[in-house]
């Protein structure tokens, strides 16, 4: 399934009855998930399909070294689940009420609360992220939130070049970027593998 496909699903509970739909897409890092996201955002209006990524809950680099987690930043436990969970309800739940929730920006390595917005009455909320399906640390709350459910399938060694070529842009030297991405991002990519089977469907990128 292409990502095309996925924009005329969205069409479809655009037109539907149901008063919100969120879909979940879950990606190794480096697979492309801000890639579907831009080509939803171009296809439709923000008012209609909200965006919801998951990397605004990044524990602060302040509370990771705190808890001796800093080196790992990204990893499944470095993420403040129980809030998160609690926006997904909060949308879920209160259709006609504005929320609110963090932004991360990478070039800072920090999130900025309040920068994000599921406007009152959107239709579709499309929640991006890696550990959407996952069982563990907390995510389990997470699953059982979304309506549908997508797995972003990509060649990895496609994947690990613009996942290096993306540490670079932000800071990292080519060895420091290789070294995330076989190291610290590699952990992560083998975790999300073990629950991508929970999709429903499947976005496959060249």
């Amino acid at each position: 399934m292409s990502v095309n496909l996925l924009v005329e699903q969205i069409k479809t509970l655009l037109e539907g009855s149901s008063p919100r739909t969120i879909i979940g897409i879950v990606g190794k890092p480096g697979a492309g998930k801000s890639t579907v996201v831009a080509e939803i955002q171009n296809q439709f209006e923000s008012n209609d399909v909200a965006i919801i990524p998951m990397d605004g809950y990044h524990l602060s680099n302040e509370e990771l070294i705190e808890l001796g987690r800093r080196n790992r930043k990204g990893a499944p436990d470095t993420f403040d689940v129980s809030a998160f969970v609690s926006l997904l309800r909060s949308v879920r739940n209160e259709i006609n009420k504005n929320h609110t929730f963090p932004i991360f920006h990478r070039e800072i390595e920090a999130s900025k609360e309040g920068e994000g917005l599921v406007p009152a009455g959107a239709k579709v909320v499309v929640v991006e992220g890696n550990y959407l399906f996952s069982q563990e640390y907390g995510w389990h709350e997470v699953f059982p939130l979304l309506d549908q459910s997508w797995f972003i399938s990509i060649d990895d060694e496609i994947r690990m070049r613009r996942l290096i070529a993306r540490h670079i842009a932000y800071g990292k030297t080519a060895q420091e970027a290789e070294e995330w991405s076989l190291g610290s991002d590699e952990m992560n990519a083998r975790f999300i593998e073990k629950s991508a089977n929970r999709a429903e469907k499947v976005i496959n990128l060249a």
